[in-house]
């Protein structure tokens, strides 16, 4: 979808779902708070983003759907994200379940499931168990092989939608030994199945995302036909690794979508508050807790443009592209709404403010993206395992891989760069020492000091100093590579198992991050609107990536802070997304609630 086409559609929704503070609006905060309140699921929400048309673009285009390109379902995502959590995860919930028919299964399989998808029916993703957790290869529910097809037996637990859901495609043993050959794909339809054969598990009450349907299945000796398998007896785990990709991927939606609705109610409550004579925006220590905030969320927003561009640009990529943004995105933006608590004050506790009760949801909501399809350990180990490599290469890249990944970026951060078509089944588990976003890096930091020659005044000082953190931080690369070497050397057959591996890992995360907010800035400033790009918001962003490696240096003065404040301010009156996309959101009515 091109850089016009798509901010179209994000308006067309807005529009649809209308101001979330407009309790006459198609999806509206109170809604959403009652059906928190009430542990119900959301399927009027559900209903009638369906009839707008959202699942079309989890349909691919070979099956008359409109997904070709998972930047616009992602993006999607984020707009019914900001005003329901968990409608959205919902939403993420079938579309994951229709992935291993899009990456492994037949045409028929992925058509029958495109036209059961149309016509409303919910699916569920059954991989997880109670008794594993994280470790797939211990999974238990078995498939029997019998003439005409195969006897499921077992439970998956911790399943959303499994309840609600049609059907689910279920992650089954294939193999008494197990391994990672032994397990299968298949397709379960819950209603054609004898009455009673699907026992269907109690709701688990959750913390956040309280309407969601969190359950999960007991089976016993449920026959499924030889077509329900999705792709090759024995390639389940691959699959179910490829989808995973694609979870940890999309799930970061709800952390930033979370914040940006957190942030703008903040905004709401400090652009109008007035204490000591002046609002609460102008008091110096709120005002750089504000722009610290956006320049968190919108370093959030660079690492997961990257990443989920990277799925259709270079799949053979994806197992480091979304581990990082998997472990990145949740674990900077809880401690940004952490922040945010501090500015709102004693309103972000109040469950039932007419104004200001959806910070508490958004807070409590946001914290799946940290553990949902992978922790932050499962992603950090997935890193560790491939960080000797990658350092490798980034250290000492082949001129034509460099230039290759130099070439590439321009389109996994270019905004106004059309993608191609996303082939799921090309994903891979290992990306063979591979990131395009550190090994481009350098030229990206050559082009950003050659902006910033060209640039004029602040703009220009800004730019420079910007350029001279960004420089500063790439240079950990090679402390990083010799940190790794000494590990290894100290703990021997210990190395890939240690802590220390996987605090490294951490460091590596943030190397990408700095990467990203690179690239961003270079690729896509000609396809943003004013008031970004932004210098001021890129030193500010590459300096607080700079605090995680030294906590107690200070951060940038004041005058960067007020510029960083005036961006986010135009942003806000202009009602935009915040984000490098900068969506136009739907017309905000009346605010005087947030006066009280």
């Amino acid at each position: 979808m091109t850089s016009t086409d798509l901010p179209a559609l994000a308006a067309e929704l807005e529009e649809y779902l209308g101001d979330p503070h407009d309790a006459d609006a198609r999806m509206p905060f109170a809604a959403v708070l009652d059906h928190d309140e009430r542990e119900e699921y959301p399927y009027g929400f559900v209903n009638l983003l369906q009839r707008w048309g959202v699942h079309e673009y989890n349909i691919p285009e070979a099956q008359g759907g409109r997904a070709g390109d998972v930047e616009t379902g992602f993006n999607l995502l984020r707009l019914i994200a900001r005003r329901d959590p968990t409608t959205a995860t919902a939403l993420i919930i079938t579309s994951l379940a229709f992935l291993p028919a899009w990456i492994a299964g037949t045409d028929e399989q992925k058509q029958y499931l495109s036209d059961a998808m149309r016509q409303g029916s919910r699916y569920a993703w059954g991989l997880s168990e109670r008794s594993h957790g994280s470790d797939v290869l211990s999974n238990e529910l078995k498939a029997e092989k019998v003439p005409g097809g195969y006897l499921l037996t077992g439970e998956k637990w911790l399943i959303g939608n499994a309840r609600v859901a049609d059907g689910l495609s279920v992650f089954a043993r294939t193999k008494d030994t197990g391994g990672p050959a032994g397990y299968s794909i298949f397709l379960l339809e819950k209603r054609r199945t004898p009455a009673g054969a699907v026992e269907e598990l109690p709701n688990e009450r959750l913390h956040g995302l309280r309407a969601l349907d969190m359950s999960g299945i007991r089976l016993d000796r449920v026959f499924v036909p030889d077509s329900a398998r999705l792709g090759a007896e024995g390639a389940g785990l691959e699959i179910a690794l490829q989808t995973s990709q694609v979870a940890r991927t999309l799930i970061g939606s709800i952390a930033l979508s979370a914040v940006d609705t957190a942030l703008r109610i903040t905004l709401d409550f400090t652009e109008r508050r007035v204490i000591f004579g002046r609002t609460v925006s102008e008091i110096p220590y709120s005002r750089r807790q504000l722009a610290e905030c956006f320049a968190d969320l919108m370093t959030a927003d660079a690492v997961s443009l990257g990443a989920v561009r990277s799925l259709q640009l270079v799949p053979e990529q994806a197992s480091v592209w979304s581990s990082a943004v998997k472990y990145f995105v949740p674990t900077v933006l809880e401690s940004t709404m952490s922040q945010l608590n501090i500015v709102l004050g004693a309103r972000f506790y109040l469950r039932a403010e007419p104004h200001y009760g959806i910070h508490q949801k958004m807070l409590r909501d946001m914290l799946v993206a940290n553990f949902a399809d992978g922790n932050t350990v499962v992603n950090l180990k997935n890193l560790a395992l491939q960080l000797d490599g990658l350092l490798a290469t980034a250290a000492d890249p082949s001129p034509e891989a460099r230039a290759a990944a130099e070439e590439r970026v321009a389109t996994l951060y270019g905004t106004d760069r059309e993608l191609p078509l996303y082939r799921p089944w090309d994903q891979q588990l290992f990306s063979r020492g591979r990131d395009d976003a550190l090994l481009a890096a350098p030229a990206a930091l050559a082009e950003l000091r050659v902006l910033a020659a060209a640039a004029k005044g602040d703009e220009r000082d800004r730019l420079t100093r910007a350029a001279d953190v960004a420089g500063e931080l790439l240079d950990h690369t090679a402390v990083l590579r010799d940190g790794c070497a000494a590990l290894r050397a100290e703990l021997g057959r210990e190395y890939g198992q240690s802590a220390e591996l996987f605090d490294l890992a951490k460091q590596y995360c943030l190397l990408h991050a700095v990467a990203a907010c690179l690239h961003t800035y270079v690729h896509s400033a000609g396809a943003m609107t004013d008031p970004l790009p932004s210098g001021a918001l890129l030193l500010l962003q590459l300096e607080r990536l700079r605090k995680q490696l030294r906590p107690h240096e200070a951060v940038t003065d004041s005058r960067v802070v007020d510029e960083v404040m005036a961006v986010l301010q135009r942003m806000y009156r202009e009602n935009r997304l915040f984000s490098h996309w900068q969506f136009r959101l739907a017309e905000r009515g009346d605010l005087s609630l947030a006066e009280t």
